[in-house]
């Protein structure tokens, strides 16, 4: 089946600045774990005649090593205010099910905890899944004001996104984190069926 979704997401972990995962590097968080949870909302999208606009989903991950060695731990959340019609569309996408850019990454899932429903807001760099993370985005400068962005890195939800610092506390499905001056990432992004090989999204 064929899908596509586009919109701005916003993702902070545990790392230090900067998250190495995009380049393959071990996570550089105490306990060498990289913990993390991205926000994307979704402006325009469908999945064979479900309309997935509007919707915006939390995706949580714990990667113990670098990205290629694979057993990471995943888990989705959907916004309650999107049907289940929807929600059920957007786990399948995520999760692989449908193929695509995410269906490549299948192998590499060791766990996946499946997916919740949570109200979810993203505004101005400030994101929040209810009663599971909060968190606060601000991206980086260079000296001629202009936003430090990452271009063609070899994992990313983007060919190039801007990078920044985040302060955030998370507890979805068990993957807990609370940091302040870690990690964070933007960027409009667009995945679909036809980007296999092409789009490397990082979750």
């Amino acid at each position: 089946m064929a899908y596509r979704i586009a919109g701005r997401y916003v993702a902070v972990c545990n790392c230090s600045l900067i998250c190495p995962c995009p380049v393959d590097g071990p996570p550089t968080a105490d306990g060498g774990e990289c913990l993390g949870v991205a926000i994307f909302d979704i402006r325009e999208g469908n999945l064979d005649g479900t309309d997935l606009a509007g919707v915006k989903f939390g995706l949580f991950n714990k990667f113990p090593s670098n990205l290629t060695s694979g057993n990471w731990t995943i888990g989705i959340v959907v916004d309650e205010q999107a049907s289940d019609e929807q929600a059920n569309a957007v786990e399948r996408i995520i999760s692989g099910q449908e193929g695509g850019p995410f269906g490549e990454f299948v192998p590499l899932i060791g766990e996946y905890k499946g997916m919740e429903r949570a109200g979810i807001t993203l505004s101005n760099g400030t994101g929040s899944i209810a009663g599971k993370s909060e968190f606060t985005y601000e991206q980086l400068k260079g000296a001629d004001g202009s936003p430090t962005t990452v271009h063609a890195a070899m994992f990313g939800f983007a060919p190039e996104y801007r990078i920044g610092k985040s302060t955030a506390r998370s507890d979805g499905f068990g993957l807990s984190f609370d940091v302040s001056g870690s990690y964070g990432e933007s960027a409009d992004y667009e995945f679909s069926t036809a980007e296999v090989g092409e789009v490397h999204p990082r979750a």
